[in-house]
């Protein structure tokens, strides 16, 4: 598997060859990165490292080797290629790269006194041996060895393989999530949205290329390319690199709403019976489309922390600002604060410990043996999260922890609990306003509950990731299906609701990675509808996805949102 410096390598190598080769297609130096680490990176990362000249490099990305009755692409055997128009020139070549390659690449040496094992994949981006039948000349001439033809070819290959997909035919410009939907059709010849990334060539950890590229990609984003700087930070050890906040990309007129007290209702289309789709507080700034207004609506677009929400804003709420304002976009802190407004925790018992078995109080968990996450890969990240959720195991009644009882749920304890073993912050208690004035003013204060610092309920938390979560690493994101994929990568995801009654329960549920056997739900586009949720509440989970999208009910839930954090 490539490191961040083989990948950083490649970027400095090719990075003005593959913006020749993408200019006018929706595709970046970064997915042509991670679809070369995808395909080759184990030759070309290792090869890179040992200081081999970069032409020798190209000329050993080869691989692939026939295996016999398990291919059912031509050419099945030696003997089919032999059999073909050139077959026995290509038989030789294929040959030759093969021993030139496994001098130079461990775990290939076995196959070479082999005469039935050639290589059927070429080039760094892996054109595949079934296409020598209409272009032998590339294979027989080693056009594969030119990183310029090479390009030519995967980019061509890219782009015809989005114009099959169908949502994604004719898109100037790609989402990671939509990128990776054409490099698992450009490994598989299609894409089936229903499976999302969980589709393409199933490495031997269980992992499939679709997920496999898109951890590639996350990584790639984090990796500054030549005279610009990184799309993406890296995360802290131990957490996932998740996407940046989503830019604004509406050209028109920018506007405040203007409501003085209430919030403004921006709705799903221009009418005022339509769904709401965001509550935008007095003073909030949204740009505008540059469409006419329907019906008094204006069709705009903003950033709430870190979420790009569109939809239709009644005018009447807008006041029209100068030209040079800019719609801010608020992006996560990488690391809490040291000072100031810092995390707070229930003061641990002075002896004993605060475990599963016992009903909650306002203390986190220190049990013995409790998992932790600490991964450098997305594969590492995920086992660590599916240990966490077997470890809780919050359906488990012998853990009185989370178990209902006296008409009391403790969704929220549960979502604290599995971000504080993750090795993020949820608070459990949150500091009392006196107490926040006091910090803010530089003072220490000691945490005490009930006198600096107080229980926090669901609805509670969703006040607080809106006023302080981004200075905790969190952010928001409109898209459940970017919260399953970046849970997928081994990230944290929250589904998080405000009761309407705000003094009945709220509710919380942590997105967790799906597996071959719990899959998100999707539609017949591939967007996720319902995702995999770990949850206590009414009934206890470990996980699955619900059979309803319970946050979006209008009567029982005045809000929610989504929120992701590394």
């Amino acid at each position: 598997m490539p490191t961040t410096t083989d990948m950083t390598w490649f970027k400095n190598q090719f990075h003005t060859n593959v913006a020749a080769a993408v200019a006018g297609t929706p595709f970046d130096l970064d997915m042509l990165t991670a679809l070369a680490s995808q395909e080759t990176g184990f030759i070309w990362g290792a090869l890179s490292r040992k200081g081999l000249p970069t032409q020798q490099i190209l000329d050993l990305c080869v691989g692939d080797v026939i295996t016999g009755p398990k291919r059912s692409a031509f050419p099945t055997s030696a003997a089919a290629l032999k059999a073909w128009s050139r077959g026995p020139e290509m038989y030789a070549l294929a040959r030759q790269e093969l021993k030139a390659m496994a001098a130079k690449v461990g775990g290939y040496s076995a196959y070479v006194d082999n005469p039935e094992r050639f290589c059927h994949a070429f080039g760094i981006f892996q054109y595949d041996l079934q296409f020598f039948r209409t272009t032998p000349d590339y294979f027989l001439n080693r056009d594969y060895a030119d990183i310029d033809k090479g390009l030519k070819r995967a980019v061509g290959e890219l782009r015809a393989q989005q114009s099959r997909i169908p949502t994604l035919a004719g898109k100037t410009n790609l989402t990671d999530l939509e990128l990776a939907a054409v490099a698992i059709a450009y490994n598989t010849g299609r894409f089936k949205p229903a499976l999302g990334l969980k589709q393409g060539h199933k490495n031997i950890d269980g992992r499939y290329y679709g997920e496999l590229f898109y951890d590639y990609l996350r990584k790639a984003r984090t990796i500054p390319n030549p005279g610009a700087a990184a799309v993406a930070p890296k995360p802290p050890a131990g957490q996932a690199p998740v996407p940046p906040p989503s830019p604004i990309t509406a050209a028109g007129d920018v506007y405040r709403v203007d409501t003085l007290a209430d919030p403004l209702l921006l709705r799903k289309a221009a009418a005022k019976t339509a769904a709401v789709v965001e509550r935008l507080p007095d003073g909030q700034l949204v740009r505008a489309f540059g469409d006419p207004a329907t019906n008094g609506y204006l069709r705009v677009q903003t950033s709430v922390k870190g979420a790009r929400i569109e939809g239709y804003a009644a005018v009447a709420f807008l006041v029209k600002e100068p030209a040079a304002t800019i719609v801010p976009v608020i992006a996560p802190t990488l690391k809490p604060p040291k000072k100031g407004v810092v995390a707070v925790h229930a003061p641990p018992r002075k002896s004993g410990f605060t475990v599963r078995a016992e009903n909650a109080d306002a203390r986190s968990l220190n049990e013995p043996g409790q998992k932790t996450r600490s991964g450098a890969s997305a594969a590492q990240r995920v086992a660590e999260l599916g240990a966490i959720i077997d470890w809780l195991d919050v359906a488990d009644p012998k853990h009185r922890r989370y178990a209902p009882r006296d008409g009391l749920t403790f969704c929220n304890i549960y979502a604290h609990d599995f971000c504080h073993l993750a090795g993020i912050y949820l608070p459990r208690v949150w500091w009392t306003g006196q107490a926040l004035v006091q910090l803010g003013q530089g003072k220490t204060v000691e945490p005490a509950v009930g006198t600096t610092a107080n229980e926090i309920r669901a609805n509670e938390l969703l006040a607080w990731l809106d006023d302080f979560g981004p200075d905790f690493g969190w952010r928001r994101t409109s898209s459940l299906s970017v919260l399953q994929a970046e849970a997928n990568q081994g990230a944290v995801g929250l589904v998080v609701a405000r009761r309407v009654n705000s003094k009945g329960p709220g509710h919380i549920a942590v997105a967790v990675p799906e597996t071959d056997t719990m899959r998100a739900r999707r539609d017949a586009a591939g967007e996720v509808t319902l995702p995999v949720l770990s949850q206590a509440g009414a009934k206890n989970v470990n996980r699955g996805p619900p059979a309803n999208a319970w946050w979006a009910n209008a009567a029982k839930f005045e809000t929610h949102a989504y929120w992701l954090h590394a």
